[in-house]
């Protein structure tokens, strides 16, 4: 006997978005329909029942697919039949997965599986913004332990209004166009472009969106209580030794954080130094427990040297490679690179490098999107490559993956923005990463900007990137904002937060948030930075090519 439960969200504009479950797909482990207007998402999770052995991470997978008969339509080809993922879904599970994974419990391993399907679409109302709480419901529904809920709402500007949630038709009159997912508390991820704003205005519109949020968590915590999920499945996929642990601490702590302070600007020199220390106190381990206690020993290792590299920016103002927290890299670039590509750049800070070539095409050369709701030519297109020799991996290079299409789509917003207004060719930048260590789709904004300019087109001004971190302790009491953040204070630290634009305000914004309680205090002075770091990497640029080349 199906009993159905549904929980209604009205929109500040008067539209409602419908929650129901008990009907569909019962066997997953949470299932929530979403509705809105003639839009019907299926989400559903499923958690494996206990982790895979030594599995360390959070294996979660998130997948968001649309179905061309939700619009009506026959898929391409001659197969007739739904493919590989479209670029578009790929973007929105990321948008998703960006979102949730935070929030899982640190201990917790399973495999856990997200899947978002679109099965009816009007054609108006933009799924991409309604997946990520279809998602979260999902979850809110089932016992897989999460610290959510979150939800996530698209916001526009038209005519200086902002509206939440647009249509297709209202969004093309947007000059600002962003996606937001929090908590009920906190922000959680931002990715958006916008036609050159302020700092003050693009916070605004984050906040707008969080009101927004704060409506549909309070919902799903309704929604929750109603099907009785509150209590969530106990698991256990961490085993401890903490008399180990302690003697990782009491003999690596110092050592690591004499490597984090002796701010070493090789990072491989760097990484072969706190490896050693891993290695040295394996060794005195007796040689029958060293098999069985090193995953333990690299999870403590790992701890100890995250706190030193954090402890000694807070305490000491030192970051790994010896900058202050403001400090940007060492610039050189090069235009005119390459003698036969239309337009070639070089643009290298640091430890991250980028190869960029353009190419002019004709109407020929478009790129055809058929897509479920999408349909039309792209004339603009920008690729980006992260081959693993990059980072000096020894291992085999595979197909475009999940975030490289994630990275060139954020440089893709950043630099369309600037191309005039009906140029007559199709444009293909291609970002080709030499060398990594911390803002390659940031080196890829810059060298994009000098490629496009080696090649003769008339931008309107010119773009520059800049990735920003933080590293904070009691909920933003403490805390420092880091200027051009490398690998590991992105990966050790609480906040990526990546930020496009020319002189006159940002085009493209992209924000991960890995901590509670970071306080749109911290944000505004994190823009500011990010805004002082981006004129000076914009000065270094126009050394090279201060306008473009003449046809």
């Amino acid at each position: 006997m199906m009993n159905p439960i549904v929980k209604s969200i009205v929109l500040s504009d008067g539209r409602t978005i419908t929650l129901e479950t008990g009907k569909l797909a019962k066997q997953a482990d949470g299932a929530v329909t979403l509705r809105t207007g003639n839009t019907v998402l299926l989400a559903t999770v499923c958690a494996a029942k206990d982790a895979t052995p030594g599995t360390d991470f959070m294996p979660l997978q998130v997948e968001y697919r649309e179905k061309f008969a939700s619009s009506g339509r026959f898929p391409g080809g001659f197969m007739k039949r739904e493919g590989k993922p479209s670029d578009y879904e790929v973007l929105t599970s990321r948008l998703i997965d960006r979102a949730l994974r935070p929030l899982f419990p640190d201990d917790y391993h399973a495999d856990v599986f997200v899947n978002v399907i679109l099965f009816s679409a009007d054609g108006e109302d933009m799924p991409d913004a309604l997946a990520g709480l279809a998602a979260s419901a999902a979850l809110a529904v089932s016992d897989i332990p999460f610290n959510g809920p979150i939800s996530e709402v698209r916001v526009a500007r038209i005519d200086g209004k902002l509206i939440v949630n647009p249509t297709f038709s209202q969004l093309k009159q947007a000059d600002l166009d962003i996606m937001v997912g929090a908590t009920l508390d906190n922000i959680m991820m931002v990715e958006g472009e916008m036609n050159e704003v302020s700092e003050a205005e693009m916070l605004e519109a984050i906040k707008f969106a969080h009101e927004e949020i704060k409506k549909q968590c309070q919902a799903q915590i309704e929604l929750t209580e109603e099907v009785g999920k509150t209590v969530k499945r106990k698991y256990c996929h961490e085993e401890n030794d903490e008399e180990l642990r302690k003697q990782v601490w009491s003999n690596c702590y110092q050592k690591a954080y004499d490597v984090a302070a002796s701010q070493n600007p090789n990072k491989h020199e760097r990484m072969d130094a706190f490896e050693a220390i891993q290695e040295s106190f394996l060794e005195t381990i007796p040689e029958e427990e060293r098999d069985e206690k090193a995953p333990l020993v690299a999870r403590y290792y790992h701890e100890v040297e995250k706190e030193a590299m954090r402890r000694c920016i807070l305490d000491e103002g030192k970051r790994l490679d010896g900058r202050t927290t403001t400090e940007i890299r060492p610039i050189w670039c090069e235009v005119d690179a390459l003698p036969s590509p239309h337009g070639s750049a070089i643009f290298t800070r640091g430890e991250t490098q980028s190869l960029t070539t353009v190419t002019l095409g004709t109407k020929l050369d478009e790129k055809i999107i058929d897509d479920a709701l999408v349909h039309g030519t792209d004339r603009f297109l920008l690729h980006y490559n992260f081959p693993p020799f990059s980072t000096g991996e020894a291992r085999p290079q595979r197909g475009t993956g999940r975030r490289e299409i994630g990275h060139g789509n954020l440089a893709n917003r950043a630099l369309k923005k600037v191309i005039p207004d009906n140029y007559p060719y199709v444009i293909r930048v291609v970002s080709d990463i030499l060398e990594s260590n911390g803002s390659s789709s940031m080196a890829t904004v810059c060298a994009g900007t000098l490629a496009l300019m080696d090649a003769g087109v008339k931008i309107k001004k010119p773009v520059a990137g800049i990735a920003m971190g933080l590293i904070s302790e009691n909920k933003g009491q403490k805390y420092a904002i880091l200027s051009d953040i490398l690998g590991d204070e992105d990966h050790l630290g609480d906040m990526d937060f990546k930020v496009c634009g020319t002189k006159d305000g940002i085009t493209a914004t992209q924000m991960d948030i890995k901590v509670d309680g970071l306080s749109y205090e911290i944000l505004e002075k994190a823009l500011a930075q990010a805004k002082i770091g981006r004129e000076h990497i914009m000065g270094k640029m126009l050394e090279t090519i201060s306008e473009p080349r003449a046809d």
